[in-house]
């Protein structure tokens, strides 16, 4: 009689790479959620780990460090902003309609991340100085990508300037956003991204009697 095969037996030793990886998101996620509700500065790592549900051993095995976790909440949000944004303006459209696409996506992103937005107005001076470095160049990729289409809309007569203070204060307006948006409120994220767009041009639309030169 032949014997039935017998499944190899699993040694003892690092964990798998899907396990680490849900391990790895379940670590940052309570992160995420304890930073946004308490402040970094506030939150222990022996409580990530219990909200995470991962003893303190293993918890170091899966981050370097407490500032580890909140670099990577950082970079990832902001990623994946500056990924939209260049999207958007590969698309090559007309640079007013180009504005708006990218407004309507920095708020939808905003609004889907507005817990990570909120971690870093208040914690990202909680960053080393190498992670930090590194996030204001993300920002500044952001804001290059912002400008260039304001430039080219001033350029080509659509808007009445290309004034950095316009693109640092619709930026600020539309990252303030973290603040003060309700999920039940009356507006939608499009609807809201709308609104604020058609206030800015409103004041940058080019008329005939209001034109560059």
């Amino acid at each position: 009689m032949t014997p039935e095969p017998v499944a190899p037996v699993r040694r003892r030793g690092r964990p798998r790479a899907t396990e680490r990886a849900d391990t790895r998101e379940r670590i940052n996620k309570a992160a995420l959620e304890l930073f946004a509700e308490r402040g970094f500065h506030a939150t222990g790592v022996a409580e990530i780990g219990a909200k995470a549900d991962v003893q303190r051993g293993a918890l170091y095995y899966h981050i370097g460090s407490k500032e580890d976790l909140l670099w990577a909440i950082l970079r990832d949000y902001t990623r994946l902003l500056l990924a939209d944004a260049e999207r958007i303006v590969a698309a090559g459209t007309d640079p007013v309609e180009t504005l708006r696409r990218l407004t309507r996506s920095h708020v939808e992103l905003i609004v889907t991340h507005r817990r990570a937005v909120a971690v870093h107005l208040r914690d990202a001076d909680a960053l080393t100085r190498e992670h930090a470095v590194v996030l204001q160049q993300l920002r500044d990729r952001i804001q290059r990508l912002w400008q260039d289409v304001i430039d080219a809309g001033f350029a080509a007569g659509q808007l009445r300037t290309a004034d950095h203070i316009v693109t640092n204060g619709l930026l600020g307006m539309l990252n303030s956003l973290g603040y003060w948006y309700r999920e039940r409120g009356t507006h939608s994220p499009a609807e809201i991204a709308d609104i604020l767009i058609d206030t800015v041009l409103s004041g940058l639309i080019a008329t005939d009697d209001n034109t560059k030169g």
